[in-house]
């Protein structure tokens, strides 16, 4: 598929050429917000923390203008353990193509992505991503190693840390700190040069990175100072500019997979519930682990092309979805796990998110830390966190040693699992503690796990299936509460995707909870499902029509002070008039649905005229009711930013109004000075503090 790529095969575009332009003026990123008719309701006093004024009024959903042309979509999935690109021309939305085959790789290990991990120089400097990061660090002089910047599963930082902000630094593999802004616009500025080189081959000439539209995969249950983030990472790494915003759309990893879910054929799934009986004396697992090594090898086959033809029509099984039904996605990757509900709305099949998107930290890396703790017992803790700074790329070799045999770990298996120990493990644990590993193995009170001869450690199935244990006990309790939710009753299907789907001992437990509840479908090539979905939902990101809020949001402002219904200690008195101070002004509940294009309005008067910026507090809070911004459980958590120069006004009183929209995977905002008719530069950061 070498040439103008993009501009064969004639006879497919001119039959879908009138449909791909209907939907290209279909997809919504950006809002006209000031053609519509808008009604004025109650007028506010100003907040004490804005001083300005503020006139509530209602939400509305706001009518789009026509989307900007891209040739191609490229979407990134930014992976906690793995990452890689796809793409689609607009012109063939049907060929997805996924990136090409990665240099290097791990036996038994799948290299359709390439691991998260990125190598600095001793001086900072961008060195290598992915596999070639890895194999080069793996191969310096241990010495020589000390001094370069080796990091790993960074991505949890952004979901782990309470107060993210552009400082946020992380911690390499040899003890060092760097600015996490740096490491991620290094990698996204890798998969923008790898993308570019792949586009420029097909194309024949140089592509244009104005001609993509980029795409960058999170986790549902992020943030938005983690959105945030990454799209300012975006901005350092000249994937997009801070002029162009809306080239890059930021994509909920289970909403991708349930978008591409829809396109699914039946002989690219594995079904579980068809497994539920044994056949011939084939266990159930059996046949699954069967059904996903022939998926695995059709997809191995048709790696050489790396082009997956996405159907135009909706898969067999949607067919039978009618309207009303309900399903979930559950995404397990290696970091987070990622539930979403949604609900087909027909004709169209566009979707509704019912319930909003919940999880946690319970990805595949807590079985890494599971292994970390074991290894802790009998070797102690003192001697492996020495090891880990001391031969940063040992201990990365021990964990790919351990990658590959984690993934043999099933429900029925009997055999030992061997896992290499590094020779500088043995040889640093003998200087260390001054006897030998083998001696260690003896005196620890860890006796599922023996000492090989050959230099590995032998572990029996139970010990290897027990490290799984606490994190798919917390994916099962998850679960459970889910499905205890009003929202979520008579789920038709339940969607496995992401790497660790992959898991025999995940897919026995989810099997075991639901009881024939719902129907458990896993997709063939379940690693790559998010990053076609993303595609999908490059090409048309008006596909989900409706989402729910996560958290509440509003800002603090003053209310007029009633007697009896406001508490007396916030009475405020200014100009002889009785106001009631920190009152929420709400902007939207957590879980309220809302529809894609639906925006909340607010006006503001500047407390001077010679005012240039407004800034105003953005509070939120994870329940619904909230009366106050002092109350338990709010708190401050961003800034809406609005820049009145260069508008400045002979009109007696400034009204700028505001709109939020709140129906997209971020929350935007946009104004407009009401006496000139221009607008007004307003944005909403959450991540100064």
């Amino acid at each position: 598929m070498r040439g103008k790529r993009f501009v064969g095969l004639s006879f497919q575009i001119s039959r879908d050429e009138n449909r791909i332009e209907k939907q290209q003026k279909a997809m919504k990123t950006q809002q006209n917000c000031f053609k519509q008719n808008i009604c004025t309701q109650t007028y506010q006093k100003p907040s004490k923390q804005s001083i300005l004024e503020s006139h509530r009024e209602p939400r509305e959903n706001q009518q789009t203008p026509t989307q900007p042309s891209f040739v191609v979509v490229v979407a990134i999935d930014f992976g906690t353990t793995s990452s890689g690109y796809a793409y689609a021309f607009t012109k063939e939305p049907e060929c997805i193509h996924t990136m090409r085959r990665w240099e290097g790789g791990d036996p038994g290990v799948s290299n359709q992505k390439t691991p998260t991990t990125i190598l600095l120089t001793p001086d900072r400097k961008f060195h290598s991503f992915g596999y070639a990061a890895r194999d080069f660090y793996h191969d310096l002089d241990p010495q020589e190693s000390k001094q370069w910047l080796y990091l790993e599963k960074f991505k949890m930082k952004l979901h782990t840390t309470a107060n993210l902000s552009i400082d946020t630094e992380l911690l390499a593999a040899n003890g060092k700190r760097v600015k996490a802004l740096d490491i991620f616009a290094y990698a996204l500025a890798f998969f923008r040069e790898q993308a570019l080189k792949e586009l420029s081959d097909q194309t024949g000439g140089d592509f244009d990175n104005n001609d993509v539209r980029w795409v960058i995969t999170v986790p549902a249950i992020w943030k938005m100072p983690a959105k945030q983030f990454m799209r300012e990472a975006a901005y350092k790494s000249g994937l997009v500019s801070r002029e162009n915003p809306e080239q890059l759309i930021i994509s909920l990893e289970p909403e991708a997979a349930s978008i591409y879910c829809r396109k699914l054929r039946l002989h690219q799934m594995v079904d579980l519930n068809a497994q539920k009986s044994t056949q011939n004396g084939v266990s159930p697992t059996e046949n699954v682990g069967t059904q996903m090594a022939q998926g695995k090898e059709h997809v191995r086959r048709n790696r050489q092309s790396r082009t997956f033809l996405v159907e135009n029509v909706i898969g067999e099984l949607w067919a039978e979805l009618q309207e009303g039904d309900r399903y979930v996605v559950v995404d397990c990757g290696g970091g987070t796990v990622d539930l979403t509900v949604h609900q087909i709305r027909l004709p169209e099949g566009h979707l509704k998110e019912l319930y909003k998107a919940s999880g946690g930290p319970y990805g595949s890396i807590g079985i890494d830390y599971e292994f970390e703790k074991l290894l802790c017992r009998i070797f102690g803790q003192d001697f492996v966190d020495q090891f880990k700074l001391k031969r940063p790329a040992a201990w990365v070799d021990l964990m790919i040693a351990f990658e590959s045999r984690k993934r043999a770990a099933a429900p029925e298996r009997t055999n030992p699992l061997n896992i290499n120990l590094p020779f500088s493990f043995i040889d640093y644990y003998k200087k260390f503690r001054g006897h030998s590993v083998e001696h260690a193995l003896r005196k620890s009170n860890v006796d599922f796990v023996k000492w090989s001869s050959q230099g590995m450690l032998r572990m029996s199935p139970d010990a290897m299936n027990s490290l799984f244990k606490p994190t798919i006990d917390h994916i099962i309790q998850h679960l459970k509460e889910l499905f205890s939710k009003p929202e979520v009753s008579h789920i038709k299907f339940l969607f496995l995707v992401g790497g660790f789907a992959e898991s025999p001992l995940l897919q026995a437990a989810v099997q075991d909870m639901l009881q024939g509840r719902s129907r458990i479908i896993i997709p063939h090539d379940v690693g790559l499902t998010i990053l076609k979905g993303a595609v999908l939902f490059g090409l048309d990101p008006s596909v989900i029509k409706v989402r729910r809020s996560p958290l509440t949001y509003g800002v603090g402002v003053l209310n007029r002070f009633v007697e009896g219904k406001h508490p007396p200690e916030k009475l405020l008195v200014k100009d002889g008039t009785r106001w009631c101070t920190d009152v929420f002004d709400t902007f939207i509940c957590a879980d309220q649905s809302v529809a894609l294009g639906e925006a909340v309005k607010r006006s503001y008067t500047p407390a001077k005229p010679s005012q240039q910026v407004i800034v105003i507090h953005v509070y939120c809070a994870e329940r619904e009711g909230v009366a106050f911004i002092s109350e338990p459980g709010v708190r401050k958590c961003g800034t809406l930013k609005l820049d009145v120069s260069g508008t400045e006004s002979s009109a007696p009183r400034r009204e700028i109004q505001t709109l939020l929209q709140f129906g997209d995977t971020e929350i935007r905002a946009m104004a407009l000075d009401v006496s000139t008719g221009r607008s007004v530069r307003a944005s909403i950061d959450f991540l100064s503090h």
